[in-house]
């Protein structure tokens, strides 16, 4: 049996911010006259040389007209010379204002994180919903690719922290089932205020696209947790070992392209699971040792373009898995070791083309259907399950 590929998050941890590094005054100067002799000499010999010059009239007297050039000429290189150290040194100095700047906006924006951090560990759910909403702006206004990051791993790992479902709560707890839904509320803020900003083009200031995010471990529950529309493209994206416990998921009409996505692990345990109208497109999806205890999986409508999706080894119980109308062109999509009991898994009217589909799994009373399917590349999957049914 092939190894599992784990996806881990790859920190882009922010690298200090060292001061502005600039060389001396004196060093940059007479590299600059050193550059501009070098370039002044260059153009003098290659006019030289295109003019066909063989000599120098030399003279041992100079009249007042080549006197005067020579004067003007040294004038020139003189106010050339000034004109070079002033050209240095406003650059320096634009140089060192920005860094200013930079280092104004970096304080303010560090002295505004800590505030709203702060009031995420207040016991307030208002204060607590304040602190998630400005964590997020402050996330739009990070002055650096590394603070917003920054910002983004914190709202991640609040859904992180250790989390108990409604449905393990003390029976009769008023106290404790409203403390409960006040958590919860604050934590769908946060999945709502990622979703919206993984809506935002990548070209749009506020997108969070190609930033990693981090959902290893965490609990989803309550609330329809919705992610339709977003764009996974870039970055490392984990969901590793987090469950779904109640209220349904839904990917619907998400882009997966050229991310690293891992459900490695991952328990589905509420239904509906959709990922209707999804592409993937390049990067690495892993559902390897992932867990579908609902009885819905809809992959209906997806387009398999190119990259990787993997299922190694995950473990369908009692799933309806649907690819309905599906299109396979390109990539590879591996159910190598995984288990399908009860349920069904529907590939009706999907279409094959350049996809190595890899249906080496375990079926036990599920049956696998392909009515209408088409297969442009000549490997017909009906044929090779035993089973399957085709009509």
């Amino acid at each position: 049996m092939r190894g599992v590929n784990p996806i881990r998050i790859r920190r882009r941890g922010a690298r200090g911010q060292s001061g502005l590094r600039l060389w001396p005054v004196g060093s940059v100067l007479v590299l600059a006259f050193l550059a501009a002799i070098a370039v002044a000499g260059s153009v003098f010999y290659a006019g030289w040389d295109l003019l066909g010059v063989q000599g120098v009239k030399t003279e041992r007297r100079l009249d007042s007209k080549t006197l005067f050039d020579l004067v003007k000429l040294s004038f020139g290189v003189v106010a050339g010379s000034g004109a070079l150290v002033a050209l240095i040194v406003a650059y320096r100095r634009q140089r060192v204002d920005e860094d200013g700047a930079m280092r104004d906006a970096t304080r303010l924006h560090n002295e505004r994180f800590a505030t709203a951090v702060s009031q995420l560990g207040e016991t307030s759910p208002a204060v607590r919903l304040g602190g998630v909403h400005a964590l997020a702006g402050l996330a739009d206004d990070a002055p650096t690719r590394a603070l917003r990051q920054t910002c983004i791993d914190v709202l991640c790992a609040y859904l992180r922290l250790p989390y108990t479902p409604e449905g393990q709560l003390p029976d009769g707890d008023v106290a404790a089932q409203h403390e409960h839904l006040a958590l919860r509320e604050v934590r769908h803020t946060i999945i709502r205020l990622i979703r919206d900003h993984l809506r935002l083009d990548a070209g749009h200031p506020h997108s969070w696209q190609g930033h990693d995010l981090d959902f290893t471990g965490a609990v989803f529950d309550g609330k329809h947790v919705s992610f339709v529309g977003s764009a996974f493209s870039g970055g490392n994206i984990s969901f590793a070992d987090a469950v779904f416990a109640t209220g349904g998921i839904d990917f619907g009409d998400c882009s997966f392209r050229g991310a690293n996505v891992s459900f490695e692990g991952c328990t589905f345990a509420t239904s509906p699971v959709s990922f209707a109208g999804a592409t993937f497109s390049s990067g690495f999806i892993s559902f390897d040792g992932a867990t579908f205890a609902s009885s819905s999986v809809n992959f209906g409508g997806t387009t398999f373009a190119g990259g990787s999706v993997s299922f190694l080894g995950a473990a369908f119980s009692g799933s309806a898995v649907g690819f309905l109308h599906s299109t396979f062109s390109g990539g590879r999509i591996d159910f190598e070791e995984a288990s399908f009991s009860g349920g069904q898994l529907h590939f009706g009217y999907a279409h094959f083309e350049g996809t190595r589909v890899e249906l080496t799994a375990h079926f036990t009373d599920c049956p696998v259907v392909f009515t209408d399917a088409t297969f442009t590349d000549g490997n017909d999957l009906s044929q090779t399950i035993r089973g399957a049914s085709a009509s």
